[in-house]
């Protein structure tokens, strides 16, 4: 898995693609608890693990692979 930084936070998450449309996200305890989308949901009642991701991680993901830290495989 390749660790990814949030360009918003700055936390960082471990990710892995399995194909265009797969995007394997694995949170650290540290990340649920930086992470102010997150901290702003569990507030409000909603467990952690309900929040699926917030858009600046998403552009973070989408600028690891236009980058090319980290890959989708080629025969995905």
């Amino acid at each position: 898995m390749t660790p990814v930084e949030c360009g918003e936070c700055g936390n960082r998450v471990l990710c892995e693609k399995f194909s265009p449309a797969h995007t394997q996200v694995q949170w650290t305890a540290e990340a649920a608890a930086v992470c102010p989308r997150i901290a702003a949901a569990t507030a409000g009642g909603r467990p952690s693990a309900r929040v699926r991701s917030c858009p600046a991680l998403r552009a973070g993901i989408e600028a690891a692979i236009r980058e090319g830290r980290l890959e989708v495989p080629a025969d995905a």
